[in-house]
């Protein structure tokens, strides 16, 4: 949990924080929020369970849409 919230404080240090906000609100973002199960990815996110983290957005970056989103984050992220 604790590298989530450092995550969280470089993103605002950046100002990035507003982009990958209005990526997770666009069509894209939407579409992919209704193939994940939300409170499973909060629990392994805040519990560091890198394994069900990997599972569970693994099958998301199979899809089209999934792709797409990831390729936008990394250009934004400058990567």
């Amino acid at each position: 949990m604790e590298d989530l919230e450092k995550l969280r404080q470089e993103l605002a240090r950046s100002g990035k924080s507003a982009d990958l906000q209005a990526l997770a609100r666009s069509a894209e973002g939407q579409k992919l929020k209704g193939m994940v199960d939300a409170q499973a990815l909060r629990k392994a996110a805040q519990s560091g369970d890198s394994q069900t983290l990997a599972k569970l957005l693994g099958g998301i970056l199979e899809t089209p849409e999934g792709r797409s989103l990831a390729e936008s984050v990394r250009k934004l992220m400058g990567k």
